[in-house]
């Protein structure tokens, strides 16, 4: 693939630049739709994407999906925000995305990536995700505010 800002298949585009994202349909789905994010303050999601790897999804030219990588491009990466709209789920669109995600050129050769999920450990298996080993959850901490975002 010759170029990874951009690749489209059937009507569908995938792109990493920042300036065709949606912020409002984004936040309106992180804020409204997601478990993860309830409440999400707009301002928030602007900052979370400025400071982060982003990948868009279009359908004609409409966003339809994105994800997110917090990484160093170097050794780490965590994944977060991966959505597609309701009404183009169905399509494989989760598995080009995760697949684009994974192969592109900045993400090759990293020690350790990282999501947390609730209910889609199917499809990231696919992918060679696993849960945390139980020998290795001892060495992972957090610092975890689950009702930041409500008032």
């Amino acid at each position: 693939m010759a170029n990874f800002n951009e690749l489209s298949e059937n009507g569908y585009l995938v792109s990493t630049d920042t300036s065709e994202l949606d912020i409002p349909m984004i936040h309106k789905y992180l804020s409204q739709e997601s478990y993860w994010a309830k409440n999400i303050p707009f301002e928030v999601v602007e900052r979370s994407i400025a400071n982060s790897f982003c990948f868009g999804v279009y359908h004609y030219e409409k966003q339809i999906g994105f994800a997110r990588l917090l990484t160093d491009k170097a050794t780490f990466a965590y994944l977060a925000d991966v959505f597609i709209l309701e009404e183009h789920r169905g399509k494989g669109l989760s598995k080009w995305l995760l697949s684009i995600i994974h192969s592109h050129p900045d993400m090759q050769g990293l020690r350790r990536w990282m999501l947390g999920t609730r209910d889609a450990h199917r499809l990231y298996a696919q992918f060679g995700w696993v849960p945390l080993p139980e020998e290795i959850v001892p060495r992972f901490m957090q610092l975890h505010n689950p009702d930041v975002y409500n008032p």
